[in-house]
């Protein structure tokens, strides 16, 4: 029985994407935000043990992981702009992915090593110096909100620099509590403050930290991505001209970003498909679902001892 293979570059007719340049149009943004915090890690550690603030110290660790999230994020766009070879013939965009996975990974770790020394501050409470953890946390408000503002936009398209951006909005809502907090230890003098602050902080990074947990957990199984109903997609395949049934239909995310959905599939259409017929099926996959690298193989007809439509 023939079948008619659709190879497309990126799903389009006479038309390839070039490789995108390495690290990616944020290294500046990466560079800058670890170079701030890195710093600023430093301070608030030396600062955090000087005025015996846990909430400092809280502040400092997530800090550092931040660092480590910057430097993952931008070394993954580094090798996600890299172009295929024999082997990685998808390219290295799957960097991305595997960043954020380990991102979120050493992000929960931190969180358990924080809220260890939290619990020991509540049991032996000390005095703190509001005074150095508010100038710290002022700091961190202005760094963090500035390494946020970098990553405003790509935040929109890709989940590696989503990561980054919502790492650097919740510290800098953090170091606002913080700023808070140390006032109201002056203020009050009640010591156990710092820590209970602390595990707000503490708190606050972990809500905000599971959706993206979530979202990369997906991307590394190749689940179907958010916004794209695989079912419509079947449809549109099926109310294609002539297309009698389709058969392994398969929807992913390539990379982190929103321009790498990818689609394979088996229609069944009698006589075939022309060049033009599937290049006008790859432009419409585009258009009504952004799927921009699409693989289809057309078959005269049902092949023997297959699957009908809506077989995985």
């Amino acid at each position: 029985m023939p079948h008619n293979h659709a190879h497309h570059s990126h799903g389009h007719a006479g038309h390839a994407h070039a490789a995108p340049p390495p690290g990616g149009a944020f290294s500046a943004a990466f560079a800058t935000g670890i170079a701030l915090n890195l710093g600023f890690v430093v301070a608030e550690t030396i600062g955090g043990l000087a005025a015996n603030s846990v909430a400092l110290l809280a502040d400092a660790g997530h800090n550092l992981s931040d660092v480590l999230s910057l430097a993952l994020a931008w070394g993954a766009a580094w090798l996600a702009g890299r172009r295929s070879s024999s082997r990685y013939t998808y390219g290295y965009k799957g960097a991305t992915i595997q960043a954020a996975l380990l991102n979120a990974a050493l992000l929960y770790a931190a969180l358990g090593f924080i809220l260890w020394e939290t619990i020991d501050h509540f049991r032996h409470p000390a005095p703190v110096n509001g005074t150095t953890v508010m100038l710290l946390a002022g700091i961190g408000v202005l760094i963090n909100g500035f390494t946020a503002w970098l990553f405003r936009h790509g935040q929109k398209s890709d989940v590696n620099v989503r990561g980054a951006y919502l790492h650097m909005v919740t510290d800098m809502l953090v170091s606002v509590g913080v700023v808070v907090g140390g006032g109201l230890v002056m203020l009050t003098g009640w010591t156990w403050l710092d820590p209970a602050i602390s595990v707000v902080i503490l708190a606050m990074i972990a809500v905000s930290s599971w959706g993206l947990l979530r979202d990369t957990v997906r991307l590394g199984l190749q689940a179907v991505p958010d916004g794209i109903d695989l079912e419509a997609v079947q449809t549109f395949l099926l109310n294609q001209p002539d297309v009698v049934s389709v058969h392994d239909l398969h929807v992913w995310s390539l990379s982190s970003g929103d321009h790498d959905t990818a689609l394979t599939a088996h229609l069944v259409r009698p006589g075939g498909a022309d060049a033009a017929w599937l290049a006008r099926l790859a432009k419409g996959l585009e258009t009504e679902f952004h799927i921009h690298h699409s693989t289809v193989q057309v078959e005269d007809g049902p092949t023997p001892g297959g699957c009908a439509s809506g077989c995985p």
